[in-house]
């Protein structure tokens, strides 16, 4: 088909350069220059980024490596052995940043890195044991993992900066299409109903401006209205308030469950977006949770009219 588009195909939209990844164009940035520093900036910042999604107690210093393993391997109660594992897998990283950055000194003074260079072979497998373990490690929201946050710090330190970059354009593309998918679910089971009406309007502004915010880089210039037009409509989907219930108990529980589905969605659509990640586990149960009200509230009011 002609109109079929590529993957990774790039243009200027708007005065803006795009890459088109399954249905959404994603702003597109250049990537720095593949170098050591380039690399070492980039996995202190996905790490960095990492801890801050993911639950507390487990940025473990990279020092204290031996003392983690040890904890971890000698732990036998399955829910506790799941805590040290995900507190081994951030000490494991710490430790993959401490070598790559005093590699990158060492590489300062004029000292030639190559990659097949020990430290540099030791740090590859503290990355890549930590992406095994990172299975263990919940989102802070106590939902499910991020095994696919988890494995960026692998892939900057494996693939050229220009491969990784494509990679996480495939991610937010992903991501685009969960917080897509978490609107339509709750306007399907809210939008129907008389006393949320104007609900659609404000869960759209939310999910655009999440998709918005999703795409933009910290370091772009537009991140401060970006950011803004993110916060402020996550504010108006949380003070929107539905009709009055008149007197039943039916209506009461109708207007007290929609207003949590409303307020899970907006919180489920902005873990996706700060982590760019499309959480798919969490996305089902929700939809599955907006799914059994549409069918008590909406199906069932359609019924007793009929």
């Amino acid at each position: 088909m002609d109109d079929v588009i590529p993957l990774g195909r790039k243009e200027l939209i708007d005065g803006r350069l795009r890459v088109y990844y399954y249905g959404y164009w994603i702003k597109a940035y250049d990537a720095p220059a593949d170098t050591l520093v380039a690399k070492r900036r980039l996995i202190e910042a996905l790490t960095r980024r990492l801890f801050n999604h993911c639950e507390h107690g487990i940025n473990i210093p990279g020092g204290r490596l031996d003392d983690a393993r040890r904890a971890f391997e000698c732990e036998n109660d399955p829910p506790r052995k799941r805590v040290k594992g995900a507190m081994l897998a951030g000490c494991l990283f710490n430790r993959a940043t401490d070598i790559f950055t005093k590699l990158v000194e060492i590489q300062a003074l004029g000292v030639s890195i190559k990659y097949d260079n020990a430290l540099m072979r030791e740090c590859g497998e503290h990355l890549q044991e930590a992406l095994t373990l990172g299975q263990m490690v919940h989102h802070r929201s106590g939902e499910e993992g991020l095994d696919e946050l988890w494995g960026e710090p692998f892939k900057a330190f494996s693939f050229p900066i220009e491969d990784f970059y494509n990679s996480r354009y495939i991610k937010i593309a992903q991501s685009m299409q969960a917080i897509d998918g978490i609107r339509d679910a709750m306007v399907d089971a809210l939008a129907p109903l008389p006393a949320f009406a104007g609900i659609e309007a404000l869960l759209r502004e939310f999910a655009e401006a999440a998709k918005i915010k999703c795409e933009t880089l910290r370091t772009d210039p537009e991140i401060f209205d970006v950011w803004t037009s993110f916060a402020v409509s996550a504010e108006s989907l949380a003070g929107f308030q539905p009709a009055p219930a008149r007197d039943t108990t039916t209506l009461e529980q109708q207007l007290s469950q929609g207003m949590q589905l409303a307020l899970a969605g907006r919180d489920l659509i902005s873990y996706v977006t700060r982590a760019r990640v499309p959480m798919p586990k969490s996305a089902r149960e929700f939809a599955e949770r907006c799914d059994q009200f549409r069918r008590l509230y909406v199906s069932g009011a359609a019924r007793s009219v009929a």
